[in-house]
């Protein structure tokens, strides 16, 4: 079925993933929990040749769509 010729009457929410973001206090960096690890600033370490582990937790603004998934044709609604 095209998306054209769907009427998109069954959606599915698909849900926003999420991750905590945290900021280097040296060089700023911003980056995920998961990209860090239990590491140190790859920035700082990087240019500067240190190892800087003091970073803190951002509180980024919801500004992501909400999206759905169209069950019939699979088009992406975002809202």
């Amino acid at each position: 079925m095209e998306t054209s010729d769907c009427n998109h009457q069954v959606i599915t929410l698909i849900k926003a993933n999420k991750q905590k973001r945290f900021k280097c206090k040296h060089c700023h960096l911003t980056i995920s929990f998961q990209e860090l690890g239990n590491s140190y600033c790859p920035e700082c370490f990087e240019t500067r040749g240190k190892k800087h582990y003091d970073f803190e937790e951002i509180n980024e603004p919801e500004i992501e769509k909400t999206r759905y998934r169209c069950e019939s044709c699979g088009l992406i609604i975002k809202c």
